[in-house]
């Protein structure tokens, strides 16, 4: 898991810090500095600024040291905003990003008229009155196979922009003033969560039609879906492979 505030993304990058980076950094200090060095394998890349709870990544290590010692060894090299929850090993075929066969993503948006202090790298922030009743509506319609191109950013490099999502849902936390918003698909687009939020709060605050995601499905138009909503609210929640959800075993295409 990790706190994506201080980070440039998931992958690695030159001159940044990134999640890739770091870790690729501590597995080969772990390992002697082999070559040729260890390289990672993640799940799939988030952005700069977006959390991760469930984060998965694989290596192949060449000592034969138990999952308890890497684990206790990559936790005590790691920076504060990053740590090891679980290390296994796994089958020599088992690749961390091509056998995912779907991800769950969370996302908070914070509803005070300014953004707190105490929440602003951890939630989104969204100043207007919200109907939770039309943003389940909303997110009723994003459920399905459909074709994402009103909602996926530019600087894309999937091949297809048709993705199936599974479930999509919202509940008013008031206790925090926050709307949570949950989404479970076979795979996710660049930015395509944080602009499904952007959307679904515009209908709730009566900005759009409550039937404007299937408009957008139709136009296929980025632009006509308009706002990215800040990567702050955004986190990782969990990542599927065969077998950990008997009903949505399907895998994206390798890309």
């Amino acid at each position: 898991m990790y706190d994506g505030t201080n980070f440039s993304g998931f992958e690695r990058q030159p001159n940044r810090r990134t999640i890739e980076g770091v870790l690729t950094q501590k597995v080969n200090v772990m390992a002697k500095m082999p070559e040729p060095p260890i390289i990672i394998y993640g799940s799939g890349r988030t952005d700069a600024g977006v959390h991760a709870v469930a984060q998965v990544a694989h290596f192949d290590f060449p000592f034969d040291l138990s999952t308890e010692a890497i684990y206790r060894g990559l936790n005590s090299m790691l920076p504060l905003d990053m740590e090891i929850t679980k290390v296994e090993k796994v089958s020599n075929d088992f690749h961390a990003r091509y056998d995912v066969s779907g991800k769950k993503y969370f996302y908070r948006m914070y509803l005070g008229e300014f953004q707190n202090p105490f929440k602003r790298n951890y939630t989104g922030h969204w100043k207007f009155p919200i109907d939770m009743e039309k943003v389940n509506h909303a997110l009723a319609d994003l459920v399905g196979e459909h074709d994402f191109s009103s909602f996926v950013a530019s600087g894309s490099t999937a091949r297809s922009n048709i993705r199936t999502i599974y479930s999509a849902s919202a509940k008013l936390d008031q206790a925090e003033n926050e709307v949570h918003l949950e989404f479970y698909g076979n795979g996710f687009l660049y930015n395509m969560v944080r602009i499904m939020v952007g959307v679904v709060a515009e209908i709730g605050s009566g900005m759009r039609p409550e039937s404007d995601v299937l408009r957008l499905f139709e136009v296929r138009d980025r632009d006509q879906a308009r706002r990215t909503m800040p990567a702050s609210g955004l986190y990782l929640k969990r990542v599927f492979y065969e077998g950990d959800d008997p009903e949505h075993p399907t895998k994206l295409p390798k890309r």
